[in-house]
């Protein structure tokens, strides 16, 4: 008997890029239970490539006879991998959370070329889902992974993973041996409790202990293998799995590092961690693997932390010409380029227009499972998306986030992808104005689904008094009827931002089109670098060339006679 993976995971292409490509892409953040409001473990996602389409991936749980198959197909490309052994029993998906609030999420560093196996069987993609459908906790999701890249091999390149439970959170880094060599070599931290970590597709974890267990994990060989290789040649005590596998590069530090000095600087801004690290700046520290922040944090907090351009530093996007004159925050590719041989970039911000979807997940150990774990769910830029709750204990994906709702090729208003690309995309014409409207909406419906959780998960654990199968049937219907209402409002909003913002103007709130212009500080923009151009000049004979032009008169039809 054969089960395959494609089904369960669509065909999502170029996900995450390796840290040699120059399109860096996918943030994580991880928040522990001591350092949250109200106890929960929090993991962020944000799944950034140029071809991916947003959609909530669901896997049902499901019994399999001895001696099954499961296929297994490269999530980045569809590509045919091969079989592994299937488990008597594995545990339904919602997303990147399980019925057991086990959640996990990835950026990609890729690391050392060399270790790249493109022999081995478990990509990093199918090792997140098959993992996620057979383990219960972080440990156990941790030794799962482990154990399959040791039967099966490893087929991708260096990756950062982000595990939480309703207990625990760990960061886990891992990358293969080379062609033809099963296994991986891989380190995993818990976070400790009260703290905050966060990774952007460069490798974190450096020094670590070596007799701790309960705190820090670790294939057997990772030293010793980059000891053989001559990657290190220090004391044990010494080795840094970062430096070792994945060395820095500019782009590693100013791409990657500084997406989580930003996470770090808005979380625990009195530790006032420098930015001359990220600056490539020499003998610069680098920056620690988890800072305790300010004030702990809400899940309101940590989708903001996900809506980031780096606004208010020395980084921020809105502030050079790029932004234009709507101070729009967004660059599009290619992220570096050259001018008389000279190659410059564009700062990577989190927030980004190529998101394919996004999420902040929540694991509360006071609630059961099915109650307790919510994948807060968006689709595309997470600055403009807005996080719908999806309880791991629903018994499927909603309509308009559904796998083959809509696909990547095309449109339809059926598919929340497709209709938060429209909004968002027509914004960038005129951000600093629409960006506003787009709040509103955002705020009123994150602010509902936030205000009247309790409510539902109360009525949610008294139906699960009576019987859990009660209980998941409830929080399936909330969660699908606030996706329809999420793409019905934005829907809405599409329409009512064309209007208001028909062909560059503007209408005021009581529905008069006016003609605003642009900032005066674009029109001295202008002056600065091309004013006698556009300068109005005196004809001769002419009395005040600073009086208003002649109006066009309408076309008026001529009175009958």
């Amino acid at each position: 008997m054969k089960t395959s993976l494609r089904f369960l995971l669509g065909v999502a292409l170029i996900v995450c890029l390796t840290v040699n490509r120059p399109g860096r892409s996918c943030t994580s953040i991880l928040v522990t239970r001591g350092a949250s409001t109200d106890g929960s473990t929090m993991i962020t996602y944000a799944a950034d490539a140029h071809v991916l389409y947003g959609e909530l991936y669901f896997t049902p749980a499901g019994r399999h006879a001895k001696g099954a198959k499961l296929e297994v197909y490269e999530w980045d490309t569809g590509k045919y991998l091969g079989q592994i052994d299937q488990v008597p029993r594995t545990y339904s998906v919602v997303g990147n959370m399980n019925e057991h609030q086990l959640a996990i999420s990835e950026t990609t560093f890729g690391g050392r070329k060399e270790l790249h196996n493109p022999d081995g069987i478990m990509d990093y993609g199918s090792l997140i889902y098959i993992t996620l459908q057979r383990a219960k906790t972080a440990r156990e999701a941790i030794d799962t992974m482990a154990a399959l890249v040791d039967q099966y091999g490893y087929a991708s390149s260096g990756e950062s993973l982000s595990i939480s439970d309703p207990n625990e959170v760990w960061i886990m880094e891992i990358i293969g041996k080379g062609p033809k060599a099963k296994g991986a070599l891989w380190v995993a931290r818990r976070i400790p409790d009260g703290y905050i970590s966060a990774h952007a597709n460069q490798a974190r974890i450096r020094q670590f202990p070596l007799g701790d267990p309960k705190n820090c994990r670790y294939a057997k060989d990772v030293i010793s293998f980059a000891r053989n290789r001559g990657y290190f040649a220090g004391k044990d005590a010494d080795f840094s799995f970062a430096d070792a596998y994945a060395p820095l590069d500019f782009g590693a530090l100013r791409f990657c590092e500084a997406r989580v000095w930003s996470v770090f600087n808005r979380a625990a801004r009195a530790q006032n961690i420098s930015l001359d690290y990220v600056m490539a700046k020499e003998g610069a520290a680098p920056m620690p693997l988890w800072v305790k922040p300010d004030k702990k944090l809400s899940v309101g907090d940590v989708m903001a932390l996900m809506r980031d351009h780096f606004q208010g530093t020395a980084l921020d996007m809105t502030a050079d010409v790029g932004a234009g004159p709507y101070v729009l925050p967004y660059r599009w590719r290619p992220l570096t380029w050259k001018v008389d041989g000279v190659e410059y970039f564009n700062e990577r911000a989190i927030s980004t227009q190529q998101t394919g979807f996004s999420f902040v997940s929540q694991s509360r150990a006071w609630l059961p499972d099915p109650i307790g774990g919510v994948l807060w769910f968006g689709v595309d830029d997470t600055y403009s998306t807005v996080y719908v709750p999806m309880y791991c204990g629903i018994r499927e994906a909603p309509f308009n986030f559904a796998v083959g709702t809509g696909d990547f090729d095309t449109f339809t208003w059926d598919s929340a992808f497709w209709v938060f690309n429209v909004v968002s995309n027509y914004a960038y014409a005129r951000y600093s104005d629409m960006i506003g409207d787009i709040q509103k909406v955002q705020q009123s419906l994150e602010g509902a689904f936030l205000g009247r959780q309790k409510h539902i998960e109360d009525a949610a654990r008294e139906l699960y008094g009576r019987s859990p199968e009660l209980a998941r049937d409830y929080l399936t219907e909330y969660s699908s009827a606030q996706a329809k209402e999420t793409v019905t409002r934005w829907r809405a909003l599409s329409q009512a931002l064309f209007v208001k913002y028909l062909d560059g103007n503007v209408r005021d709130e009581k529905g008069k089109v006016t003609h605003p212009g642009y900032p005066e500080s674009w029109y001295q923009h202008i002056v600065d670098q091309k004013g006698d151009h556009f300068r109005v000049k005196q004809l001769k004979g002419e009395s005040d060339p600073s009086a208003p032009l002649p109006r066009c008169q309408p076309w008026q039809i001529p009175p009958r006679p």
